[in-house]
């Protein structure tokens, strides 16, 4: 066997390991690819003959693509959600989407991802953590994804990041607080809030109204941002019947919604390719859905504070 075949087999057995840190990293499978494709080429011109832990070069080799993918993002990135004529409101509410040409989340970002991998990927990762590793910076991003998800050392990080092991740590830590979030809800509380979430989400999925309704209050109020409408200005529903409906059309296009604690309670963001596209933030009594708050606005959006509801 010469020394390319070889090279070729070893990289095809890490292959999946370098998928899974570049997904983590990037939040997008077509990006991941491309991170994973460049880091074969890498290897493929490098001189590994006295490289001892191969599988540790490609960690290292990966992870320095995506924080130089990240980096570039960064700077000249154009936001989804900064788009003025996006309209998801009709994938909750049943309010048509708006004039012919605007983007519909369940069709994926435009890359040429395919949007049910999109949807397999963000839901064995988690969307909300998707969601919360797209506000860290480049550095924090792979010094917690390296260590905490691929126990990756921090005396093995610092180099990547110029930074030393001690500050390595440091912003794993602030981006590990940053994952977890906080909660002003006492946690019995926040475990009856997270079901009528669930159920939501479940009912709307299925295209349950009578589920639906049943989880709403009669007099149940649906208040959705003029970003998140097909017209220029903010849409309000009332009555269980109305906003039930809406959401029990949604069937087909909540692939890329999933529990999320909001802003410290657990509400929904939609998330296509891991970026925060939408929120919605609930109010609950008595384990009724008082009222829904639907946010597409950029700067609203950039106040909410979303992060992972634990299980």
């Amino acid at each position: 066997m010469d020394e390319s075949t070889r090279l070729l087999e070893r990289f095809e057995e890490d292959r999946p390991r370098l998928g899974a840190v570049a997904y983590r990293m990037l939040g997008s499978a077509s990006e991941a690819d491309d991170a994973v494709q460049e880091t074969w080429l890498r290897l493929d011109r490098a001189d590994t003959g006295e490289v001892e832990n191969l599988r540790g070069w490609l960690t290292t080799v990966v992870a320095r693509v995506c924080l130089n993918m990240l980096r570039t993002r960064a700077s000249r990135r154009e936001e989804p959600l900064d788009a003025p004529d996006r309209a998801p409101i009709g994938v909750w509410t049943g309010v048509p989407g708006g004039p012919a040409g605007r983007p519909d989340p369940a069709e994926g970002r435009g890359d040429r991802s395919d949007p049910e991998e999109e949807a397999l990927l963000a839901d064995s990762v988690g969307l909300a953590l998707l969601v919360v590793l797209d506000t860290l910076a480049p550095a924090e991003r792979l010094a917690f994804v390296l260590h905490d998800m691929f126990a990756v050392p921090f005396d093995e990080i610092a180099p990547m990041i110029e930074r030393s092991p001690a500050a390595a740590r440091q912003l794993a830590s602030r981006a590990r607080r940053r994952v977890k979030g906080a909660s002003p809800v006492p946690e019995r509380d926040l475990a009856r809030r997270r079901r009528v979430v669930d159920a939501f989400l479940a009912a709307s999925r299925g295209g349950d109204f009578e589920a639906l309704v049943a989880l709403l209050d009669s007099d149940v109020v649906l208040r959705a941002d003029r970003s998140a409408g097909p017209t220029r200005g903010p849409i309000t529903l009332r009555g269980a019947q109305n906003v039930g409906k809406g959401a029990s059309m949604a069937a087909e296009r909540v692939r890329f919604t999933q529990p999320a604690l909001v802003n410290g309670s657990p509400g929904l963001v939609m998330a296509p390719g891991g970026r925060l596209f939408l929120v919605l933030a609930f109010s609950i009594e008595d384990g009724k859905v008082t009222e829904i708050d639907i946010i597409a606005d950029a700067e609203r959006l950039a106040g909410v504070e979303v992060a992972v509801l634990d299980a």
